[in-house]
């Protein structure tokens, strides 16, 4: 069997089925079908950014439906959830009409409507308008995707492989590792040890950036930690600058010898580990001799919607061939 493992795709639904085709799925008539020994797995993100958001859920669900792919869920999706449900420990939403969202800024939910929270999430209620019945289902979709997948042959996450974070999360989730609403509540509290663990599993390792440092990133939001490259041996040992994931324009406000604080994380398992998240340019290759990425900035005009295809007869060694990308220029 042959997992085809599909990076973020961010609603560029021309992109993925660009992907799809050139993978040798077929359309019959009510979704794609892979070739003989294939099934694709979405590694999350599947909205936010793009045009073609609806169109981009049709073809992944339909799969999803037909028993053809997997997928695990991406923090928009998280995020998508949390920014329309209501704080229950904030007394105005608990009073507030909830059937009635025509004034949802002025109401609290587990994601602030602030402004940065908006744009993020703009092209996706532009389509899907917030509260509408569209909308209402597509978020109960989303409580369908585990937050990761383990075979005997892979881990499957969107952006750390972290087993104590998902030792915490798991008395939370279903059997099959999905979030209930209860869990949506309980992981969306920060300074929660269920935060912290969210976080760690669809988001990745982060560091505080030294001395008070403040980093803006690309959607205008200031940072004061920074995500590390977590699949790098001896992250303790190295500096902010070696070890972080982040843009240059970031990195230039931090001392080039500048430490990175105690990171207590350690990669647990001998298994070849995917993930997307983390919004890689240039030509793919693996991470690390166990670590594959497979977001390479689709959601950009310069990037390509990439996949990886898993044999898994022999998961490991992980091959750079084994990258195919929908290069639509």
């Amino acid at each position: 069997m042959v997992i085809d493992i599909i990076g973020d795709i961010h609603g560029y639904a021309d992109k993925l089925t660009g992907l799809l085709k050139q993978l040798g799925y077929t359309h019959n008539g009510e979704c794609f079908m892979p070739p003989d020994g294939h099934r694709a797995l979405f590694i999350g993100d599947l909205i936010d950014r793009g045009t073609q958001q609806l169109a981009t859920l049709e073809i992944v669900f339909a799969m999803l439906d037909a028993g053809v792919a997997d997928a695990v869920m991406g923090n928009h999706e998280y995020n998508a959830l949390t920014f329309a449900t209501l704080d229950p420990s904030d007394n105005s939403s608990q009073n507030a009409n909830q059937d009635n969202q025509d004034n949802h800024y002025s109401k609290h939910y587990l994601r602030s409507h602030n402004d940065v929270h908006v744009r993020q999430h703009e092209a996706f209620l532009a389509e899907l308008p917030f509260g509408s019945e569209n909308h209402q289902y597509w978020l109960q979709r989303f409580y369908e995707i585990p937050l990761w997948l383990e075979t005997d042959y892979a881990c499957f996450v969107h952006a750390c492989w972290d087993v104590d974070s998902m030792a915490v999360l798991k008395p939370l989730l279903t059997d099959n590792n999905c979030l209930t609403p209860a869990a949506l509540m309980m992981t969306a509290q920060k300074h929660t040890s269920s935060y912290e663990a969210l976080e760690r599993v669809l988001k990745g390792v982060e560091t505080p950036l030294p001395d008070g440092l403040v980093m803006v990133d690309k959607d205008g939001a200031e940072r004061t930690q920074v995500r590390v490259r977590w699949w790098l041996d001896e992250l303790n040992s190295r500096t902010i600058h070696q070890i972080a994931r982040a843009p240059s324009s970031g990195m230039a406000q931090i001392p080039i010898d500048a430490m990175a604080e105690h990171i207590n994380f350690t990669l647990k398992t001998d298994k070849p580990v995917f993930v997307g998240h983390y919004w890689l340019t240039g030509e793919p290759e693996p991470l690390s001799a166990q670590v594959i990425c497979t977001d390479y900035s689709a959601a950009v005009d310069s990037g390509y919607l990439t996949c990886y295809q898993l044999d898994t007869s022999a998961p490991l060694p992980l091959k750079k061939a084994n990258f195919v990308q929908y290069r639509h220029d």
